[in-house]
Parts: structure tokens; C-alpha cells; sequence
């Protein structure tokens, strides 16, 4: 699966869902640049060599940010007041992206524990 396939599933969307999981993948876009997208799971993800670092899912009535980790959202409990989330997925509102900070926070603990910050992976601050 290619970028191709990411933007077919974004494409295929209706608004505001649309907008806003591409206005989440351009701002994981700009932090890692690197990062290859591709289809996991059948939703777009985001991976560092042949790990999945992130991906993001759409919902009737509610959009989805996925770690591909069972520990990250755990980790920033603190930091994820006022989401509902899961061992696997942080809920976020159809009509509002998540922030480039809380992305990058997302990101760089993911990173973490693949022993890799974004300066390991081309990645802008």
C-alpha cells in the first residue's frame, strides 16, 4: 500500500470527517517526513522503517488517532484529559484535529519506545 491508498481513504470520506483526519495526517506529515504512509489495518498509518508509528481511523461519530502501541495513551494519561481513550486508541471529535503538539507528544512516545526520536528519523521539531 502506497500514499495513494492513504489519500483514496481520506478521499473517501464525508466532512467534516475528511478535513479533519487529513489536517491530523498533514501535521504528522510535517513531523515526520520520513515516515512512509501506508494502509494498516485497513485505515492509513504512518511508519518508520517497518514500524507502524501512527494511524488514524474514521467513525460515524467520532475519529480515532492509533499508537500502535498498547502503552503510549497510557503513558500520557495525563496529558490526554478530557479524550476518551483505550489501550489502543485516543477518540477524538469529527469537526476538531488533534493539535500539532499533542501529535508530536504522541509521536515522539511512540518514537521512545522504539529507541528512535524524530531527529533519528529526519523529522522537524
Amino acid at each position: 500500500m502506497s500514499a495513494d491508498a492513504v489519500e483514496t481513504y481520506l478521499a473517501g470520506l464525508d466532512e467534516p470527517q475528511r478535513s479533519t483526519l487529513t489536517a491530523v495526517a498533514d501535521r504528522i506529515r510535517e513531523l515526520v517526513p520520513q515516515a512512509e504512509p501506508v494502509i494498516a489495518y485497513g485505515v492509513p498509518a504512518f511508519r518508520v522503517g517497518k514500524t507502524n508509528i501512527a494511524g488514524l481511523a474514521a467513525y460515524a461519530h467520532h475519529l480515532s488517532y492509533l499508537p500502535h502501541s498498547g502503552s503510549v495513551l497510557a503513558s500520557l494519561a495525563d496529558e490526554l484529559d478530557g479524550y476518551q481513550w483505550s489501550k489502543g486508541a485516543l477518540k477524538f471529535a469529527v469537526d476538531e484535529p488533534l493539535s500539532r503538539e499533542l501529535i508530536a507528544t504522541l509521536i515522539d512516545a511512540r518514537l521512545s519506545e522504539l529507541g528512535l526520536s524524530r531527529g533519528d528519523v529526519g523529522a522537524v521539531g
